[in-house]
């Protein structure tokens, strides 16, 4: 069963929201952060990509960079920008985006949930990745950005929510690189937030949908903390990190697609042959061609759209990994055709997130950067949750989430 407890937020006053809030760490690049924190010493970027207060060129991984992460967020503190909250309590956070809102519940979720499998995972995590954050944890004291969990429908939850989104937000903006919306409230009724523990203590798992690596850096800090504590009682708040869930039907997976930069030696008529054998291939023409189903794929060659179907026989139906549709291009057009074995490793291919559109694989096909791209039909929450409760794990870049969370609008410290 999942445990999860209030817990006293640190957040910016409600004027200052605006100025400090920033999307997510690994959502950009050093040089992205830097130009959008230009002249606004409120960014949260100078906490969570603190880089940027370095020269040009600076590893972002330096001790320096990483004692100026904790310099940052106590001048933060100390100068009125963040400021945490009296009372141990529960928040709520809206997204909005194409008119569509998902309601979130800000909580802390329990390190040994992560440990035991109550907090079930979709994706591997790296080590390098996993000690970057580790570093930030550790030398903060905190979970700056939250991680991204899902949770199973429950209609108590929902009045709970309903009734306080019915009042006026702490926070309302929209954030103005992509148009969404984002609004947070507080719960801090009594009754409120007991009933919330309760509901989600009879829940018998959550699922992260996002933020694989910083669950891992955040569940291990905490137990590094356990263990290194001799008077370690179980109660201390490093048992715990901060989480935004939502109902698993509010939430949208979209598209996670492909760019190759060549067809391992192949014409593009020799290629379009060796896709026949395991696809239905149909050329589509000039107009942007888009998957209308699971099984069936979009590629861009020489400025013609195709459409792929996999054909039956060629994926086992039972297997709830070889019937993904990451899985069937990984293995019969990536490796089996273009000879890329390791997705995570390979230079010759990369990824695009659905959230810019069938456009961008054509942009960077027909600038000569990419030869070929492929287009997938998403993933659904339901094949996300029956992986995650057989203990299996998705192919990498499977999963792409939209909106991703704003960082900067709770934090919660350790200690």
């Amino acid at each position: 069963m999942a445990v999860i407890k209030p817990f006293k937020g640190v957040r910016p006053p409600r004027e200052l929201v605006e100025q400090v809030q920033s999307r997510p760490y690994d959502v950009l690049n050093s040089a992205e952060a830097r130009a959008e924190a230009e002249g606004n010493e409120k960014s949260l970027y100078h906490i969570i990509r603190p880089e940027i207060d370095f020269p040009v060129g600076t590893d972002e991984h330096a001790p320096q960079v990483y004692a100026r992460a904790a310099e940052n967020f106590a001048k933060f503190q100390k100068e009125g920008w963040l400021v945490q909250d009296s009372k141990e309590q529960y928040y709520i956070y809206a997204q909005t985006m194409d008119g569509h809102t998902q309601y979130g519940l800000v909580v802390c979720a329990y390190v040994n949930d992560y440990m035991n499998g109550v907090i079930k995972k979709h994706e591997l995590t790296r080590k390098d990745k996993e000690e970057d954050r580790m570093k930030h944890v550790r030398v903060n004291d905190a979970n700056i950005e939250p991680v991204f969990f899902a949770y199973p429908d429950n209609s108590l939850l929902d009045d709970i929510v309903s009734r306080y989104t019915a009042a006026e937000p702490e926070y309302d903006f929209t954030a103005q690189l992509d148009g969404f919306r984002h609004r947070l409230w507080v719960v801090d009724n009594d009754a409120d937030i007991t009933s919330i523990t309760e509901q989600f203590a009879a829940m018998p798992a959550l699922y992260i949908a996002d933020g694989h690596h910083r669950s891992a850096a955040a569940a291990l800090v905490g137990k590094e903390k356990a263990d290194n504590n001799p008077a370690h009682r179980g109660d201390e708040e490093y048992n715990y990190f901060m989480a935004v869930c939502f109902p698993s039907s509010q939430l949208t997976i979209i598209d996670y697609n492909r760019v190759v930069k060549d067809l391992n030696g192949l014409s593009h008529e020799e290629f379009l042959a060796a896709l026949s054998k395991n696809f239905v291939v149909e050329k589509k023409g000039k107009e942007i061609y888009k998957p209308v189903a699971l099984h069936n794929f979009a590629l861009y060659l020489g400025g013609n759209w195709y459409s792929l179907t996999a054909k039956d026989g060629v994926y086992d139906d039972s297997d709830p990994i070889g019937v993904l549709d990451v899985t069937i291009s990984s293995n019969l057009i990536l490796d089996e055709i273009l000879g890329i074995k390791d997705l995570r490793t390979d230079k010759r291919i990369d990824f695009v997130g659905g959230i810019r559109g069938l456009g961008e694989l054509e942009r960077r096909v027909d600038s000569g950067e990419m030869e070929v791209a492929l287009a997938l039909y998403p993933v659904s929450m339901k094949q996300l949750t029956d992986i995650a409760d057989t203990g299996n794990i998705m192919p990498p870049k499977t999963t792409w989430f939209e909106p991703k969370l704003r960082s900067g609008l709770v934090i919660h410290k350790l200690s």
